[in-house]
């Protein structure tokens, strides 16, 4: 086993076979609701990920009944201004660092995601939802508003849509994320984790290392006016070229041949 795999947490577990990672949120009691701590051993997680060169593509589920029911209210109540930017910090990190790390994110989402739970999908790159998946932001609903949640989520969905979620808490089905492009493929829930599987199979052909590349690429460009993104783009394409696995993709592809990537060994 390697040092990833043998990463012990109480919230969470971490499986690896054949360069894919799952992580499993295993609150099920709590609908894998994200206290404090829960959301720091997911960020400690994708964090050894982001370093492990035996993992290709990190699949992230949700044990029990929903996928993810946003902030812990249970540590929500009473508490002190530094404690909430502590708490919303904490949750801020853990987004970014999905975003952050070479390896593609995939989120297998049943049941619910909500409020942070449903920016945690949104901050994913990628999301497979079971048919009667739902997602909502209903901070609105008891009077704690879906203000960090929406920062992902609207970078997602239409304007106007994003609004009507906030504004009404009313979730929206998993056909209906599919529509507004915060869903990737919608598929029946006993067929949810071997199509997030086979996704995630797709991806792991390529080779992690230019996979990386373009992950990080994609979110620094969508950050930037179109000429600067033209600019930066044409920087990060030449640097690509170069790296050893794109001269072996390219000679394969000319061979006619499957490549040989070196960063996969």
């Amino acid at each position: 086993m390697t040092a990833v795999e043998t990463r012990a947490y109480e919230n969470i577990l971490l499986a690896v076979e054949d360069g894919i990672a799952t992580v499993t949120m295993n609150r099920p009691e709590k609908r894998n609701a994200l206290s404090i701590q829960h959301m720091e051993e997911l960020t400690d997680c994708f964090r050894v990920i982001g370093e492990s060169r035996a993992i290709a593509v990190v699949i992230l589920r949700g044990e029990g009944p929903a996928f993810c029911a946003g902030h812990d209210l249970n540590e929500m109540i009473g508490q002190t201004p530094e404690f909430y930017r502590h708490a919303f910090q904490v949750c801020t990190t853990m987004m970014e660092t999905i975003q952050s790390i070479p390896q593609p994110v995939i989120a297998q989402v049943h049941g619910i995601a909500t409020a942070a739970g449903c920016q945690l999908a949104a901050s994913c790159d990628l999301v497979v939802a079971a048919e009667d998946a739902r997602f909502a932001t209903p901070g609105v609903k008891i009077g704690l508003f879906c203000s960090t949640p929406m920062v992902a989520v609207s970078r997602n969905l239409p304007r106007k849509k994003m609004l009507e979620m906030l504004l009404t808490g009313e979730p929206i089905s998993a056909e209906e994320a599919y529509l507004f492009g915060l869903v990737n493929k919608v598929v029946p829930a006993a067929r949810l984790e071997a199509e997030t599987r086979a996704l995630a199979e797709k991806i792991r052909q390529a080779s992690p290392y230019i996979i990386g590349i373009g992950k990080q690429a994609f979110y620094r460009q969508l950050e930037l006016p179109q000429h600067l993104a033209y600019a930066y783009a044409q920087e990060v394409m030449t640097l690509n070229a170069m790296a050893a696995d794109a001269q072996e993709g390219m000679c394969a592809f000319l061979q006619k041949r499957q490549p040989r990537w070196q960063s996969a060994s």
